[in-house]
């Protein structure tokens, strides 16, 4: 069984929200219960069928991550009491994702190829090829669009415009690039390359923390450092660990979400082969086997192992 929504209904809350992966329930205007649904979207679309075990993936991935960046920079997370489950603060986000990019791949790449220079008020230079290293990380923002397409940014437009000051911005591009750097040497220890990463960013009692997700196969590309040099010298496809196979196969298929186009649906042997990628990305990551949960009862489950944690931190409250 997947899970593709919810609608469940805990103590102290005050409303839900449902986003493209995740279902978020606002408590008491302080604590937000996160679940990640087994949803996927790409293109700014949710697909119409949901991948087994993707939500307990995303969850235990970013979980994975966050602490392992807990004291480099500031996270909301409170608990996890369920595989598919986080406990956070409730922050006030920005809403901008502040992207990443090590490398020249996906997006950035598709830019490049069209034949623009500047990306978010970056300038590129001329001769890259797909996947090359950049010199350096780059930053690359985007506006955090609740329905349709997330915009490409840049700094000068975010001050200008008062989505945050320059302060404010100073320190998530330091924070995001901090988070970048830790997550790539952590990346290299299990033999692969972080490419690219968004990060997102809010306020919780006059501090800035970093909320969502960090380093998912949602969030994050990664390549396999094993045959990098050689695949890129001889122009061949990079070995990769993210859902940007799920995104070529929409474009094959027709549909990059531009108005007109269907979506495909998935066949059985894709949404299997989508499930085993992301299980994948996991073990890889973390250097764990992963261990699919009981899904037989999956919404009673949840309730089951979130509700004790969640009234015990509202006795707190």
């Amino acid at each position: 069984m997947t899970l593709k929504e919810t609608h469940f209904n805990f103590p102290g809350q005050i409303s839900r929200y449902s986003g493209k992966v995740r279902d978020v329930y606002n408590i008491s205007e302080t604590l937000l219960v996160i679940v990640a649904s087994d949803r996927i979207s790409a293109f700014d679309h949710i697909l119409p069928r949901a991948i087994p075990h993707k939500g307990q993936v995303l969850n235990q991935t970013a979980a994975y991550f966050f602490q392992a960046m807990d004291n480099l920079v500031p996270t909301h997370i409170v608990a996890v009491p369920d595989p598919n489950v986080t406990i956070g603060l409730k922050c006030k986000a920005f809403p901008i994702e502040m992207v990443v990019r090590g490398y020249l791949a996906g997006h950035a790449w598709r830019v490049y190829q069209s034949g623009k220079r500047e990306l978010c008020g970056v300038t590129l230079p001329d001769g890259l090829r797909e996947n090359d290293k950049l010199p350096e990380p780059i930053i690359t923002p985007t506006t955090k669009s609740m329905i349709g397409h997330d915009e490409d940014i840049s700094e000068a437009e975010i001050l200008k415009s008062g989505i945050c000051d320059a302060d404010e911005y100073g320190q998530i591009k330091h924070d995001a690039l901090k988070l970048f750097a830790k997550g790539s040497e952590m990346a290299m220890q299990r033999g692969l390359i972080l490419v690219d990463s968004k990060y997102e960013f809010g306020y919780h009692n006059g501090d800035i923390f970093v909320i969502d997700e960090i380093h998912t196969p949602d969030s994050s590309r990664y390549f396999y450092a094993e045959g990098f040099a050689e695949r890129q010298a001889a122009g061949e496809p990079q070995r990769q660990l993210s859902k940007e196979f799920v995104r070529k196969w929409l474009i094959e298929n027709g549909f990059q979400g531009l108005e007109g186009q269907t979506m495909p649906i998935m066949s059985d042997e894709m949404l299997g082969l989508t499930s085993k990628r992301y299980i994948e990305l996991y073990e890889k990551i973390t250097g764990e086997n992963f261990i699919p949960a009981d899904t037989s009862r999956i919404q009673e489950r949840i309730m089951d192992n979130t509700l004790p944690i969640l009234t015990e931190l509202l006795k707190q409250m």
